[in-house]
């Protein structure tokens, strides 16, 4: 395989600093070359919530359940269950012959541990675990899960499809304390992590898992036989955008994880090329920090949505119409089964700098400087933040554009002064339900950065997860948003679609907003 001359370069540099000598590697009968999103760093996907751990995750661990296309949670590792009439006690059997990846078999026990540290970490996990009285193996195969308060989502949260995902690991490994890192990646999955090919900054390598038994029925989403047809996965990471362009272009890498917006018009023109995008899409988020004044006022939070075209914002990060969702003011995602109206209309008519100025002036705004946290990249949040800080100025505000890249803005925002905005999006299957919408959330210092604080926005986000009727549900949907509309934890910007794109050498790849390897034949 040829490489264009700075990626290859790159390789050589880092194996000459690091001592390693090159040596020729056996050819592989089939090997997926994908450009990931990003360099891969950390391996723990509870630990941390990153997509590119998460999507690690997904190649080496399984979960008891798992969302179909349609959204539908169907049972992965789990072979089937039992509810009590009051919807309290729920028992669960595994399927016949999991194995780890080390040749052990997979226990009730494994998955009691794992959905414990899951539930210490993660925000789905959090609400269940409030719930949960009591959560045992029973034995080898079978594990129960006795309620202490209702809890309608018990299996949209246990098939919960993205960060974090409560995938299921050994119990010595799950045993590890949440806030600390995993010392072994040892899964029941599709795939193995080879640890020793593994070169940070520049490759990781997956081969396919022996020992995994894939369900019987078709794939369908992240649901399904996980039949791997491949014999390796190599993710090849390339930092330089115009470079990974060139070697997917040219045939060098099969699948293009997240080309930046203004790649797409190049690639839809490429009959070699084809673009396959999460139909749920993601959506983009103007933070405010609800401790620094003016946005300690609500009335200075609402004023932001005056300052919000989302196609403005969705053009400037370079996303063709087509690729655009029209104007979507619903909190938890258009297109979802939660999309609501709810508490919108006072918006409805979009960007007004004249209402943004009067609403500034009403929450006690005298010309103080606010600081735009406002990175180099990612593309999204770096465009997000240049439009924000311009409507700022024509609004008559004072603004300071603070430069950063992503990883600094990352660690400034974790800070409760400072800064007064920051820009960032998430994938639908992190937004579409109060119960896995993190940004959502209004419990003041267990928020996510810009702490929003809330007592009758967490009341209603409690009586959500506590109740199993759906109908009756929508309608806490709605009043959940309305009251969102009212505190603005943030404001959504825009929904769009970023496709991944892959070459047509590939076939049975599944859109599912995750880049999933198992299902795929290449040519």
């Amino acid at each position: 395989m040829r490489m264009p001359t700075l990626f290859r370069n790159s390789i050589l540099t880092v194996c000459l600093l690091s001592g390693t000598v090159l040596v020729s590697q056996p050819a592989f009968a089939a090997t997926i070359h994908m450009i990931p999103q990003g360099d891969l760093k950390i391996l723990d996907p509870i630990q941390n919530p990153g997509y590119i751990t998460r999507n690690h995750g997904y190649m080496i661990y399984d979960t008891l359940f798992a969302q179909n296309a349609a959204g539908v949670v169907k049972p992965q590792m789990v072979d089937g269950w039992t509810v009590s009439a009051d919807k309290k006690s729920w028992s669960f059997k595994l399927r016949d012959g999991l194995k780890w990846s080390d040749g052990s078999p997979v226990t009730a026990a494994d998955c009691v541990a794992s959905l414990k540290r899951w539930g210490a970490k993660d925000v789905s996990g959090r609400l269940l675990f409030a719930a949960i009285g009591d959560i045992k193996a029973v034995d080898a195969s079978n594990f129960s899960i006795t309620l202490k308060a209702p809890f309608g989502p018990v299996l949209e949260m246990l098939g919960k499809p993205s960060s974090n995902v409560p995938f299921m690991m050994p119990e010595r490994i799950a045993a590890t304390d949440p806030n600390e890192q995993i010392k072994e990646t040892i899964g029941s999955g599709p795939f193995v992590f080879k640890r020793d090919e593994w070169v940070p900054g520049n490759k990781v390598v997956y081969i396919k898992n022996p020992l995994y038994v894939p369900r019987k029925e078709p794939s369908d989403g992240l649901a399904g036989g996980k039949v791997v047809k491949v014999d390796r996965v190599e993710w090849n990471y390339i930092p330089d955008q115009n470079t990974a362009l060139t070697a997917f272009r040219n045939g060098e890498m099969d699948i293009y994880e997240l080309p930046p917006a203004d790649f797409i018009p190049t690639l839809t023109t490429d009959a070699n090329i084809k673009l396959a995008a999460d139909p749920l899409g993601n959506q983009g988020w103007l933070r405010p920090n609800h401790l620094a004044a003016p946005f300690d006022n609500p009335k200075a939070r609402q004023a932001l949505y005056f300052l919000v075209n989302q196609g403005e914002y969705l053009a400037a990060a370079g996303f063709p119409e087509a690729y655009r969702h029209k104007t979507c003011m619903a909190y938890f995602m258009c297109g979802s089964l939660n999309e609501s109206s709810s508490g919108a209309a006072p918006y409805a008519g979009g960007k007004d700098l004249e209402k943004a100025k009067k609403l500034l002036q009403e929450a006690g705004y005298k010309g103080e400087k606010i600081v735009v946290l406002t990175p180099s990249e990612p593309p999204v949040q770096a465009a997000a933040a240049m439009v924000t800080v311009q409507n700022l100025k024509k609004a008559g505000v004072n603004v300071e554009a603070q430069a950063m890249d992503w990883s600094t803005l990352l660690a400034r925002r974790s800070k409760k002064d400072g800064w007064h905005i920051f820009h960032t999006f998430s994938v639908g299957a992190d937004v579409f339900s109060p119960a896995v919408n993190a940004y959502a959330q209004a419990n003041c210092d267990k928020a996510p950065s810009g702490w929003p604080c809330d007592t009758k926005l967490e009341e209603l986000r409690a009586a959500w997860v506590a109740e199993s009727d759906t109908t009756k549900r929508k309608a806490i949907t709605d009043d959940l948003q309305k009251r969102m509309y009212e505190v603005v934890p943030y404001v959504n910007f825009g929904q769009f679609f970023q496709p991944m794109a892959y070459r047509n050498t590939l076939s049975g790849v599944l859109n599912v907003g995750v880049p999933v390897m198992w299902n795929i034949e290449k040519k």
